[in-house]
């Protein structure tokens, strides 16, 4: 509290810079699926269709995740030391995989995800392939064989023959259940084919691939090796690779940066890419360099570009309904995706509409449906219309398509605003379902409304009827009142929906201890336009002061006085409705020659519970007469949710 002397009993002796604050204030489907992964690295992804569930290997965390289609963990396999390659049994019963760190493959049952066995293998194994019941495995720039048919396990090593492989990649295996005894292989830039029919390896033949390949696999009629980057023409593409003599053929151009590449059992061809602005999975027919569907990953991470393929992270489910990529985002998390209809087209299908129209005229709604490969002419497609009076939307006639995909039908709307046509296309084999809508503005006749006591000002906490009146309308007679106090601590609330009485009013009170906007809202119906109506009426905030420290009270003339001793200093309590930040502004006048002269005003700052107490400094000399007030000023006071308030004046004077 600060506190200043007075130099003078003069008329203005009493200046408002005598005043201290007492109390402190107080601090004021079978749609694509996505599901994050519980790892912290991806060395590879196999899928298990018997039991539609997917496995995926975290080398760094040492485990094995294994999650449903949806991306559900199901199980969590641990202890299992850079695990890497994984492999899948003909049967579907078991799933091998790769402790790089334990120089072991071990043996994992996919009805009960329990370890079966544990193989030592004599060197640190990265991809795994099963070729005719064996195990084959790749180790540093060699791979070698783990057949466990018998009674005692057997393991082959050194199995490359001739092949001078290289390159910092690792070495990639690839074979395909369709091809029997047929086993392909490359690192850096070498890529061989070999014999695994017999006991060993027998080379049929070698050659080379781009150095930037990380993954391999064999189309199932055993006709090529595809390589996750390779020419078409020198950009980015999958390579393509005759098993006959390994001569470079026509392959499929994808984004930059390619990184994956598998073969559905039907030949489709998923190739992946590392791309942040480009789409990161591609499919494709067998033979056609044009892709039959892509797809893009969203960003979820903190980079102008969107999440990435891991390298090699795709597997196709055995039926195809599916494509599981794995993606990365810049936090490092990683999503299991699953795309589905891979290897259906997706259709285009653009529905056009009058922007505006006459209700209970007919309108004429045209369209067109495309795809990669066009669908015959009369492809029917459902029409759906949905407006006020159809919410869930009303089954049109069936439209079909001429030659060249378009269509186009009438419709006469019997209900007027938004009125929405959706065009529907089921889907056949080889294309996935799509649609397409657009809207039509349909006229409606205007609607009046009003709402009373705009610009008035009412005392604080009065309670104020707000009536709307509706003038004529179709069907509807519902209108709702909402009130929105000014200030942002208190949001708009509704007060009543009802229906208007015969004269077309309804009400609702409103207790105004702010300034406050109200709100009629007629939604409107089928021939009626909707309508709004506002009124903003304004409230006088909440003001009361207490004198303390007085010796007595009594009257000069007609007004009542505090009578302090001149050495006493008076003190001030205002008590006003609180608002965040809010202070309240202290005014001070002095008697001096029959007429009342400002001494200035200062603004002080309210307490949480609303109070802001003032000591002013003895005036130290008798006959001295004075006033104040506390009053609330809007914009000034520190907010602006009520309507400027003064308090009343409080009179008193000193006596020795």
């Amino acid at each position: 509290m600060r506190r200043r002397s007075i130099s003078t009993a003069t008329a203005l002796a009493v200046v408002l810079s005598s005043a201290s604050l007492v109390t402190g204030v107080a601090s004021p489907a079978a749609a694509d699926s996505a599901k994050t992964l519980p790892v912290k690295s991806v060395g590879d992804i196999v899928v298990d269709g018997t039991h539609q569930r997917v496995y995926i290997s975290d080398p760094t965390g040492g485990k094995i995740v294994v999650t449903d289609y949806t991306g559900t963990v199901k199980a969590t396999l641990t202890g299992l030391s850079g695990v890497t390659g994984l492999a899948l049994s003909a049967d579907s019963g078991q799933v091998y995989a790769a402790v790089k760190y334990g120089n072991r493959i071990v043996s994992v049952e996919t009805g009960t995800y329990t370890q079966t066995a544990s193989y030592p293998v004599g060197a640190a194994p990265g991809d795994l392939e099963v070729v005719d019941g064996r195990v084959w495995f790749t180790y540093d720039t060699n791979f070698g064989s783990l057949d466990v048919s018998g009674a005692e396990p057997v393991v082959h090593l050194a199995q490359r023959g001739d092949v001078d492989f290289y390159g910092a990649f690792g070495m990639f295996l690839a074979s395909d259940p369709a091809v029997p005894g047929v086993l392909a292989a490359g690192n850096g830039g070498k890529l061989a084919v070999y014999d695994v029919s017999a006991d060993g390896a027998t080379l049929r033949v070698k050659g080379d691939m781009d150095t930037a390949v990380r993954q391999l696999d064999l189309t199932p009629d055993g006709s090529q090796v595809l390589t996750s980057w390779g020419d078409p023409d020198y950009g980015y593409g999958l390579g393509a690779y005759s098993t006959t003599d390994l001569t470079e053929q026509v392959g499929y151009p994808i984004d930059a940066y390619p990184n994956a590449v598998r073969v559905a059992p039907d030949g489709s061809v998923a190739g992946g890419s590392s791309s942040w602005y480009e789409p990161d999975v591609h499919i494709h027919r067998t033979g056609d360099p044009t892709p039959t569907r892509e797809y893009d990953f969203p960003n979820t991470g903190n980079s102008s570009g969107a999440d990435t393929l891991v390298d090699g992270a795709l597997a196709w489910a055995p039926d195809t309904s599916r494509v599981f990529a794995v993606s990365v985002n810049t936090y490092g998390t990683y999503t299991l995706r699953a795309l589905t209809d891979p290897t259906k087209e997706l259709p285009t299908l653009k529905v056009s509409a009058p922007t505006k129209w006459e209700r209970a005229k007919k309108l004429t709604v045209t369209g067109k449906l495309t795809s990669k490969t066009p669908l015959a002419a009369g492809t029917s497609l459902k029409v759906t219309r949905t407006d006020i009076e159809s919410s869930n939307g009303k089954a049109l006639a069936a439209v079909k398509t001429k030659a060249d995909g378009s269509f186009s039908f009438t419709d006469t709307p019997s209900a007027g605003g938004k009125v929405t046509y959706k065009v529907s296309y089921a889907g056949d084999a080889t294309h996935a379902p799509a649609s397409g809508s657009d809207a039509v503005e349909v006229s409606r006749k205007a609607t009046s409304l009003s709402l009373n006591n705009n610009g008035k000002l009412y005392s604080y906490g009065k309670d104020v009827t707000f009536t709307a009146h509706l003038g004529a309308t179709y069907k509807s007679r519902t209108v709702a009142i909402y009130a929105d106090p000014f200030g942002t601590d208190k949001p708009k609330k509704l007060l009543k929906t009802a229906k208007v009485n015969s004269k077309g009013n309804v009400s609702a009170i409103v207790d105004m201890t702010r300034d406050t906007t109200v709100t009629a809202v007629f939604a409107g119906d089928a021939r009626s336009a909707s309508k709004t109506a506002k009124s903003t009426a304004y409230a006088h905030a909440k003001i009361s002061t207490t004198v303390s420290k007085h010796y007595k009270t009594g009257k000069i003339g007609s007004t009542t006085y505090y009578y302090f001793r001149k050495n006493t200093d008076p003190v001030f309590t205002t008590t006003m409705n609180y608002y965040t930040g809010r202070k309240q502004r202290f005014q001070l006048q002095v008697y001096y020659q029959g007429s009342w002269y400002d001494s200035g005003s200062q603004y002080f700052a309210l307490a949480t519970n609303g109070k802001s107490a003032v000591r002013l400094e003895a005036a130290g000399e008798s006959g001295i007469r004075a006033r104040m007030r506390s009053s609330y000023i809007n914009s000034s006071s520190g907010d602006t949710v009520n309507s400027t308030t003064h308090g009343a004046w409080k009179y008193f004077t000193f006596t020795n």
